[in-house]
């Protein structure tokens, strides 16, 4: 079903313990928000050289000798960009326990705890999101957006653009010797705030009005993707493990982050739909790391180790241009694409940048850290160079307002 205005009530799910798959019996019944729509583009940045990430590795395009050559150069010019973004600023912030749980015993409809005041969502939407975690807004982007997006993906798959820092990722099953440029080798390009025609997406006025709703107005792009989540080979490995994304964030507080999510093609349960837990962003973030799944896991999709397996799953059917919301604690994933074509999505995470770097040290997010550095220290060429604040500030990018922390 649609999470749409005045679609009948859809029955949520019960999660399975292995994470995404089997049907499951219905737990309880959920009333679904209420949807508004807009339009219009927004402004480009310029663009530069990508990598690839396959399984384990980091590689720079082309020959192991240009990437060796390229290696130097452009440890050079991440050191300049890193020397403009630096500055002094406040003592470290040590990050917030990770055990525990945050009540929501307190909540009343007049007490919003992850929305702010605006003139943009309906009460009823507003509600919904506080009580569960996600909100749909049906068709917000428009086609004409979509159609560029994906055709922007194409070329970058064809390498015909390459845009600096981009990071190119396969899955697991696609060894080296098959691999060849094409839209059916990648399943996912992230980082591509260096993308004018694909960093559009973050700046639509379509998503800031939305945004600006869980954000404030100084708006700070910090994560993107666009995922072509492909045919599933039989082991299972096009599916992405239950996860929060505040695992990989190393800046709070949680509530200040959002997630816009946009479907650029229908996507249901068969092509592997987005499925939610409705209300764990009220709890706390759990300890994560790669699932023993017999077939393989997509380098860096770390998933829950431990969480209520009684918790009801939604899965959220989209059609084109269709956006979800979310929070950065709220327990989601994907099924496997059980089709023959790709299914794809473009994704921004937001934050205010009145937000703050934390020190993910000594917490259940130290071991994305040491992964993520690993991996950029590798292509970079310049080992022990960068810390994991280093990488997101090389990532973020102000979309609205004033750049404040981050």
């Amino acid at each position: 079903m649609v999470w749409g205005a005045r679609q009948p009530r859809a029955v949520a799910r019960r999660a399975d313990p292995s994470g995404l798959g089997r049907p499951s019996s219905p737990a309880r019944e959920m009333a679904p928000p209420l949807i508004q729509p807009a339009s219009c583009p927004g402004p480009r940045l310029e663009a530069e050289p990508p990598a690839e990430l396959n399984g384990a590795e980091t590689l720079s395009g082309g020959s192991p000798r240009a990437a060796a050559m390229e290696q130097p150069r452009a440890a050079a010019r991440l050191q300049i960009i890193l020397g403009h973004l630096r500055r002094p600023s406040a003592g470290a912030v040590v990050a917030h326990p990770t055990t525990g749980t945050i009540s929501s015993a307190s909540f009343h409809p007049q007490q919003f705890q992850y929305t702010l005041d605006n003139n943009v969502l309906t009460l009823e939407q507003r509600k919904f999101y506080e009580e569960n975690g996600f909100l749909v807004i049906k068709n917000l982007v428009p086609d004409a957006d979509i159609q560029r997006f994906r055709n922007e993906f194409e070329k970058i798959c064809r390498k015909e653009v390459k845009p600096f820092g981009l990071v190119v990722m396969r899955d697991v099953t696609i060894s080296k010797s098959e691999y060849t440029p094409s839209e059916k080798m990648t399943t996912k390009v992230q980082d591509f705030q260096e993308d004018k025609e694909l960093f559009r997406y973050c700046t639509l006025p379509e998503i800031l009005k939305y945004v600006e709703c869980f954000t404030g107005p100084n708006i700070m792009a910090m994560h993107t993707m666009l995922i072509n989540k492909p045919p599933d080979s039989g082991k299972k490995t096009s599916r992405h493990p239950l996860h929060q994304d505040l695992h990989y964030f190393p800046f709070r507080p949680s509530n200040l982050i959002v997630c816009a999510w946009t479907a650029m093609e229908h996507i249901d349960r068969n092509n592997g739909c987005l499925v939610v837990l409705p209300g764990t962003h009220k709890g706390s973030l759990k300890p994560h790391d790669y699932p023993k799944w017999e077939g393989g896991v997509n380098k860096m999709f770390h998933g829950i180790q431990d969480y209520e397996e009684n918790n009801a799953r939604v899965h959220l059917v989209m059609e084109k241009g269709d956006t979800v919301f979310f929070h950065p604690l709220l327990i989601h994933g994907s099924g496997q694409n059980k089709t023959q074509g790709f299914r794809k999505a473009i994704s921004c995470h937001f934050a205010s940048a009145d937000c703050h770097y934390i020190d993910v040290k000594g917490t259940s997010q130290e071991n994305i850290e040491k992964e993520v550095v690993g991996i950029a220290n590798k292509f970079w060429g310049d080992e022990n160079s960068m810390n994991l604040k280093d990488i997101w500030m090389f990532r973020a990018r102000l979309v609205k307002g004033e750049r404040i922390n981050l």
